[in-house]
């Protein structure tokens, strides 16, 4: 079925395509009964504006882009709540793409929004390489949430990772462990920071001879790698701090059907507090990263970049906090 156009409902209404414009936009310039006949006539025939029409006449296309880096992860979902309420107050419409976890998707996802012509875009946790991200913000204003981009046209919205190290690594000592095993996140977006604030909270801690970092990334599947490697050298440390609550779930499977006891015989420690991390069958003990928030100052950043072209900001969330349930107690 064709489109119905501007030109159809003008001619159906007897009134002329820039009178029908007008009464689209709700203009006060027109009087209320012509434009009632081209409003019926619209409703009449199912017409609906071309958004990227409206875009390309005003400059502005009233849509933000954006992208995340994993569907399969709680993290993202929830994120994007938080910007789907940012955007639902402030008018703007919400495109999405997923990155699926590799940079050529992500890559792929960024060209395409250039087409629709965005008026930002918004990347969460993204794997990109900075100068992608960079080049592209050159064209169109850009919030990276999750990660720190070191770039004049793009602005972030961080966890302070150290404080976040702190809080478990101080959780765990207090308890009495030493041997706490970070399972990382490879190369995913903030997974450096995030094992580097890991390394200064232990030797902080006085804890610096016991640093180990098992290599992973940010799925169920690392930590359940990452687990079954420890059982298989039989050297398993007292606690492991998961680089993300997907990591922490994939290693506790992995424990527990290798005969090992969480919390009694190993302490598990995830980060975001999704809501998986709440179940009660879970109960996993794990940082609170405020991701509604993070998405709702995004949004907020992404607004003040698009009135004026000012230098990069980098906000840190500086206070987050750290959920004690059930999967951490004092080691045998």
């Amino acid at each position: 079925m064709a489109h119905t156009t501007m030109e159809d409902v003008a001619r159906r209404a007897g009134v002329s395509r820039s009178l029908v414009s007008l009464v689209m936009r709700d203009s006060p310039h027109v009087s209320t009964s012509r434009p009632a006949r081209g409003q019926v006539a619209a409703e009449g025939l199912g017409y609906s504006p071309n958004a990227m029409a409206r875009g390309l006449a005003s400059r502005q296309s009233g849509m933000v882009a954006v992208l995340l880096n994993d569907l399969h992860n709680p993290f993202f979902a929830e994120t994007f709540d938080g910007l789907v309420e940012a955007a639902d107050a402030q008018g703007y419409r919400l495109v999405l793409g997923a990155g699926s976890d590799r940079r050529q998707a992500e890559l792929t996802a960024m060209r395409g929004f250039l087409e629709y012509r965005p008026d930002g875009i918004i990347l969460v946790s993204p794997r990109l390489p900075a100068g992608s991200i960079a080049t592209v913000a050159e064209q169109v204003p850009m919030v990276v949430v999750g990660r720190r981009v070191r770039a004049d046209g793009v602005d972030s919205v961080m966890t302070d990772e150290d404080r976040a190290a702190h809080l478990v690594i101080e959780h765990l000592r207090e308890l009495g462990h030493e041997r706490i095993v970070h399972v990382d996140g490879g190369r995913g977006a903030g997974a450096g920071s995030r094992r580097s604030a890991y390394r200064k909270a232990m030797a902080a801690a006085g804890l610096g001879r016991f640093v180990e970092v098992l290599p992973g990334d940010f799925s169920e599947q690392a930590g359940t790698d990452a687990a079954a490697s420890l059982v298989a050298r039989r050297t398993v440390p007292t606690a492991v701090f998961a680089a993300n609550d997907l990591v922490a779930v994939g290693a506790i499977d992995s424990l527990e059907r290798n005969g090992y006891d969480v919390p009694k015989d190993v302490s598990v420690v995830g980060f975001d507090n999704t809501f998986f991390a709440r179940l009660g069958h879970v109960s996993l003990t794990t940082v609170d990263q405020p991701r509604e928030l993070m998405g709702r100052l995004a949004l907020e950043l992404l607004t003040a970049r698009m009135r004026s072209r000012r230098k990069a900001s980098e906000l840190v969330l500086t206070e987050p906090a750290l959920v004690v349930r059930g999967t951490t107690a004092a080691p045998r």
